[in-house]
């Protein structure tokens, strides 16, 4: 069940407390590189003279190393803190995409040198941003709140970044571009790093274990299902270049695009301003079941303006289901792998978004635009499944290190940032 937040327990609430809107926009700057890589690449290579074959391999290779760095960075963060960790990365990887553009792609290992670099390096900033909340925010709800608010930037982060490069595109070039873009990543990776909650912030003493955060049931099944979510997603964006194509107006997926991003947004907001009881697990499954209903009605694929419509209704659900599974993941990540765990995700959701690119490719030829929005139906209903079928593994977690972690964290919360060793006490 759900009750209206009050005013006080909004999201102006959240950005009151201290530390937390530097928090949040240093966040969103800092994963700006990474957030548009895939465009910045794409007009990067072009104007170079490259072939999107080029682009998009380039792309791949950036993808494949983020999908690898994420979760070993992650890992170092829990082990080491989040400034010796965050801000190195963050150097590193802007130092490949600095290669990139002043190399160009005449000599083609090096490119993919300096991207795999890129990829590699980029910092778990994500993962980073929500293992701060309990210390900053302190209450449950609002670290529940800030979850949701988290998901609604993600959706501002991915509609004013391309526009942001398009301005530096226009202004300079792709190159330049690419300079400016990182210049950003690594301001905003500062921004972060120097505040106290990050210098201070600890994670909790974790059990040596090769797997990690991957050791907990729960998470693997969480992250089972959030295989899929992306998978459905990535298959949309072929498929709606496909429709575009198909009416003969290349504009059309641009506004299909906006029109899903404008949906989570909607989504996002609403979900964030109420409050809501009752395991998160369990709301977890009835949200991806409306997300995928929601994926179903593109099959459709009616004309231009309804298209529109059924875009943003396929993106209403997508930001709660992140919010939702923030929780989650919160809930099952073993003491001392808070970080490393919300990379995971991260991780997941990008590979299974890239696959799903990968799968609406070939449908989208051999069976048409229908097929592609098909791939996105399946999905979201495979990933519902994955739920159904591990509802034993994603109950309350009972593990004695769990529960004493969250019970840490929040108390840290309580005291404020600079409680680090209430939270090493508390074990």
């Amino acid at each position: 069940m759900a009750t209206e937040a009050t005013a006080h327990g909004g999201y102006l609430d959240i950005l009151r407390a201290p530390h937390a809107a530097r928090l949040l926009a240093g966040t969103l700057v800092g994963r700006l590189p990474n957030g548009v890589g895939p465009i910045a690449l794409t007009l990067f290579v072009r104007d170079q003279g490259g072939s999107y074959t080029l682009a998009g391999g380039l792309i791949a290779a950036y993808g494949v190393a983020t999908a690898v760095g994420q979760p070993l960075l992650g890992r170092a963060v829990d082990l080491k803190g989040q400034p010796r960790v965050q801000l190195p990365a963050a150097v590193l990887s802007a130092l490949g995409m600095v290669l990139l553009a002043l190399t160009g792609i005449g000599h083609l290992p090096l490119a993919y040198a300096a991207v795999v670099v890129a990829g590699l390096f980029t910092p778990p900033l994500e993962g980073g941003l929500r293992a701060l909340w309990p210390s900053v925010l302190g209450r449950e709800d609002r670290v529940h709140r800030a979850y949701a608010m988290d998901a609604v930037a993600q959706e501002v982060m991915f509609t004013v970044g391309p526009l942001l490069l398009t301005l530096l595109v226009s202004l300079w070039s792709p190159a330049a571009a690419l300079l400016v873009i990182n210049a950003l990543g690594v301001l905003g990776a500062l921004a972060v790093v120097l505040s106290e909650p990050s210098r201070t912030w600890r994670s909790a003493p974790r059990e040596a274990h090769w797997l990690g955060a991957l050791r907990s049931p729960g998470l693997l099944a969480l992250l089972g299902s959030f295989f899929f979510v992306g998978l459905a997603l990535g298959s949309i964006t072929v498929a709606a270049v496909s429709y575009a194509d198909d009416r003969g107006t290349p504009s059309v997926y641009g506004w299909l695009m906006a029109a899903l991003g404008l949906g989570a947004l909607v989504g996002g907001v609403t979900y964030g301003a109420r409050q809501w009881s009752g395991a998160p697990e369990r709301r977890l499954r009835v949200l991806v079941l409306l997300l995928a209903v929601c994926y179903l009605p593109l099959v459709l694929t009616p004309g231009p303006v309804a298209m529109t419509g059924l875009a943003a209704l396929s993106g209403v659900f997508l930001a709660p289901v992140l919010a939702c599974a923030f929780i989650v993941v919160d809930r099952h990540a073993p003491a001392g792998t808070v970080t490393e765990a919300f990379s995971w995700l991260v991780t997941t959701f990008g590979v299974g978004s890239a696959l799903g690119s990968a799968v609406a490719g070939p449908a989208v030829e051999l069976a048409g635009t229908v097929a592609g929005f098909a791939v996105a139906g399946a999905g979201g209903l495979v990933a519902l499944l994955v739920l159904l079928a591990t509802g034993r593994v994603l109950h309350v977690p009972t593990s004695p290190a769990v529960v004493a972690e969250q019970d840490a964290r929040h108390a840290v919360g309580a005291g404020g940032p600079t409680s680090v060793h209430t939270e090493k006490n508390a074990h």
